[in-house]
């Protein structure tokens, strides 16, 4: 028997959680209330797998587990709605699935007699369909009731998952690091094509010519660690490279860099950089620093 799981929210992360689960064949049901009187155009409802209803209803008797996947500025609200629809079916547990709040807006359906937690992908959900090709074997964040806590473990585990008990207080810091992980890699490919375009490659070939290279680092993190996967000047200890990319750099990527590149520093003493080096770089990043100020 597999759980019986209401979504309320048809975007990106619900859709993607639930074709995931449902393709685990971890659900024994599946139903999305969402805000358009049509559903999303989704293999989910477009094969007939799961229900779909316009606006909310209330979870039907032996619903399980009733997830809240939509944005953070919407939950409390959508919280409140919920409640009022009346009291939890038996045993049914209600998640929220944002990364950086705690499950205290929950309160309302606790009151109800839901048993409340949240859980959190740490994963990257750009598409409905493929983000659920992503979540298999992923890292999820889970706190709450330990009723509740328990129904997500259980849900992870379907996903081969595993999962990370986070505490309310540091919740916004899980999220931080989640985003920088996420979605400041974009931003930093953007930047490194920005300035390869600035070389004189086609704005075109870009982004191709670097995806190689950033797959490429991030399976040599995978296989050989954080320090000894960094490559490049500051590995080495090549100061003069240092010093010609600052003279060349704009200053808005200049910024980036040297504050990219006093992290890269701390990588690179930990690979084994000589101390001399290491203080050579450092001080050329920070003259750098104050000579811009």
């Amino acid at each position: 028997m597999g759980d019986r799981l209401m979504i309320v929210g048809p975007g990106r992360a619900g859709l993607a959680l639930g074709y995931a689960l449902w393709q685990a064949e971890a659900l024994e049901s599946l139903t999305y209330c969402g805000r358009r009187p049509e559903p999303p155009a989704h293999p989910l409802f477009i094969e007939g797998h799961a229900r779909y209803c316009f606006g909310l209803e209330r979870p039907a008797p032996g619903t399980t587990a009733l997830l809240l996947a939509v944005p953070d500025d919407v939950l409390p609200e959508m919280v409140q709605a919920v409640a009022a629809l009346g009291d939890a079916p038996e045993g049914c547990a209600a998640f929220h699935c944002s990364g950086a709040l705690s499950v205290d807006v929950l309160e309302p359906l606790h009151a109800r007699g839901y048993r409340v937690g949240s859980i959190h992908p740490l994963q990257s959900l750009a598409h409905p369909v493929t983000g659920a090709e992503r979540l298999p074997g992923s890292w999820f964040a889970v706190s709450g009731e330990s009723e509740a806590t328990g129904v997500a473990r259980r849900l992870v585990a379907a996903l081969d998952g595993t999962p990370l008990s986070i505490p309310v207080s540091r919740r916004p810091l899980y999220h931080a690091a989640a985003v920088v992980a996420s979605n400041y890699l974009p931003v930093l490919l953007a930047l490194s094509a920005r300035l390869l375009v600035l070389s004189g490659v086609d704005q075109d070939e870009a982004i191709p010519a670097l995806l190689p290279l950033m797959r490429g680092t991030l399976e040599n993190v995978a296989e050989l660690g954080l320090a000894p996967a960094l490559t490049g000047p500051i590995a080495r200890g090549d100061v003069e490279t240092i010093r010609m990319h600052l003279r060349v750099l704009p200053e808005r990527e200049a910024r980036v860099y040297r504050d990219l590149g006093r992290e890269a520093v701390e990588l690179a003493e930990a690979r084994g950089l000589d101390s001399d080096t290491v203080a050579i770089l450092r001080e050329i990043f920070e003259n750098e620093v104050a000579a811009g100020a």
